[in-house]
């Protein structure tokens, strides 16, 4: 909230909260739940495409055991696009005569023949994507559509797989409804196995609905070997976390770790600098860790950061957390999640430079929410770096990251919640609505960023589940927003609601305080306008009344 010029306004309707509806308090449980992780493995589709083969996928299977990646925690081995033959005149799909002439069934019990699980391929719509950009024309007509019970039971009763990626390429040329397609799929699948993870890949976040279909969805284009692809993908995810969890993660494609010039998916490959902030942001953004490369020709120093043991506990912790963007400053960005125990003392955090020069960072450590001494180590390195206080510098190089586990001595009640860090029901990444809810740039922001085209309806609402208090009572809560001409907000506070009125007769960057009252734990807020356009949200703030 710095360079800005505030002004504070009347209240309207602001409705002082009563005591005794904080009767029944929440705490924070002695034992964590826990959730399934992110999936970890193999998929064919970066190195090989559609130009694939039973004896290509036990081989890639065998290495993935060989070089000690099965031991690292990898555990799925996925068929992409190309296996598919022609459907008989029955419908029921037969696999390619050359590439697998003796099926699929074959591979997938070769697959769990080594102790790990395998994955398939299909589109949701008529076609794949692979007769569409790769000429395959076996691929014509191999999409599930008209096709879901028995390509179910031919996939996962029959052959046995585990995982299957549903692409869109056909689905988008018929101009499907996203969630009748997945969710039509996701019922068909239940009825053969229930246990399937089923990966949605929409290329861009698709909807709250996702969850309920799907273990991950992808949110952005195919990734490609080069820095400008990498970066592309990782702001696509920065500002999602609030989607990932409960064992449902966002999905940053395939990795392009171990690519050298010969990649067959664009560009020339990473530096092995590169390859940390790729490893590394994936690991602490939680998303699914998927190696797309050769592992014939799998370099030792990709091997070595792919096997890391200290950054894979970050994706894989039970916690399921998606890091956050705690600070944004200069171009920078610094991510930070718990991991071990929610509230805990010890947090990841991330220093990300995405720009092709240095930038310098100075976090201080009460923005990660620490007080005191905190001890930080090195998770790429694997070094501890001592103990500091007050905040923490460092100098990065262009296109790098740095990952790091702080244990603080203690941990801080927040008084700050972005608008970026909120749940938007009505979310999605589509851009079939112009006037769609987004997370959207503001320079004058907090953390550069807000979320606009809030309210119009009641269930278009920002949410924020974990407000933070540690005894409960009043708190003064400080909203800053801008574009309140015209325009009333409601705030919801577990269930209390608080209607302002008046929001200025300008469009600047503005705040407004209220009463509110917190229970012990954590506490839902909801901000929106059920009839009515509500104001940009850049952030709130919150304070112990005296």
């Amino acid at each position: 909230m710095k360079n800005r010029f505030y002004f504070l306004t009347a209240v309207a309707a602001a409705t002082l909260l009563c005591t005794s509806c904080t009767k029944t308090q929440t705490t924070l449980s002695d034992k964590e739940q826990t959730f399934n992780p992110p999936i970890m493995g193999w998929s064919s589709w970066n190195v090989f495409r559609v130009d694939i083969s039973e004896d290509i996928i036990k081989h890639q299977a065998d290495l993935m055991v060989k070089k000690g990646l099965k031991d690292a925690g990898y555990q799925y081995i996925n068929v992409d696009d190309g296996f598919f033959g022609k459907r008989d005149d029955n419908g029921v799909m037969q696999t390619h005569e050359t590439r697998f002439p003796n099926g699929m069934k074959p591979v997938a019990d070769h697959i769990h023949g080594l102790g790990m699980k395998a994955g398939i391929y299909t589109d949701a719509g008529n076609n794949t994507c692979g007769s569409i950009w790769d000429n395959d024309a076996a691929g014509v007509g191999a999409g599930i559509y008209g096709h879901e019970p028995q390509d179910a039971q031919l996939y996962f009763g029959d052959w046995g797989f585990d995982f299957i990626k549903i692409d869109y390429c056909g689905g988008d040329v018929l101009g499907l409804n996203e969630k009748e397609r997945y969710t039509s799929i996701r019922n068909s699948i239940d009825k053969v196995n229930k246990d399937v993870s089923v990966n949605i890949c929409r290329w861009a976040f698709p909807g709250t609905w996702a969850k309920d279909v799907a273990t991950s969805w992808r949110i952005s284009g195919d990734i490609n070997a080069h820095w400008g692809s990498l970066k592309y993908v990782v702001k696509k995810n920065l500002y999602l976390s609030a989607y990932a969890g409960n064992g449902h993660y966002n999905d940053m494609d395939m990795m392009v770790i171990g690519f050298r010039d010969d990649s067959k998916v664009g560009g020339k490959g990473l530096t092995p600098t590169e390859e940390e902030a790729h490893f590394g942001l994936w690991c602490i953004m939680s998303s699914p860790l998927l190696i797309g490369c050769n592992l014939e020709n799998l370099p030792e120093s990709s091997l070595e950061l792919l096997t890391n043991k200290e950054l894979i506990a970050l994706n894989q912790d039970p916690l399921g957390l998606q890091a956050y963007v705690a600070q944004h400053e200069n171009d920078g960005y610094v991510l930070v999640k718990d991991i071990e125990q929610k509230r805990g003392n010890v947090r990841a955090v991330a220093l990300y430079n995405p720009t092709d020069t240095v930038c310098t960072f100075s976090v201080p450590f009460s923005s990660l929410e620490f007080d005191g001494n905190v001890k930080v180590r090195d998770l790429v390195k694997r070094s501890d770096l001592g103990s500091f206080s007050g905040n923490f510098e460092q100098t990065l190089p262009a296109h790098s990251a740095m990952f790091l586990r702080m244990e603080g001595e203690t941990r801080l009640e927040p008084t700050l919640y972005e608008a970026e860090w909120a749940y938007l029901p009505l979310f999605n990444d589509l851009g079939k609505n112009p006037k769609g809810i987004i997370y959207a740039n503001d320079k004058e922001a907090s953390g550069k960023m807000k979320v606009g085209f809030l309210g119009g309806q009641p269930e278009n609402y920002a949410e924020w589940r974990e407000v933070y208090s540690g005894d409960g009572g009043r708190y003064n809560m400080t909203i800053y927003y801008s574009f309140g001409k015209g325009r009333q907000l409601e705030v919801d506070v577990n269930g209390i609601i608080t209607k302002i009125n008046s929001l200025g007769e300008d469009e600047t960057h503005n705040q407004i305080s209220i009463p509110v009252e917190l229970k012990a734990g954590y506490n839902t807020i909801r901000m929106g306008n059920s009839y009515n356009w509500a104001p940009d949200i850049d952030c709130f703030t919150l304070t112990k009344a005296l």
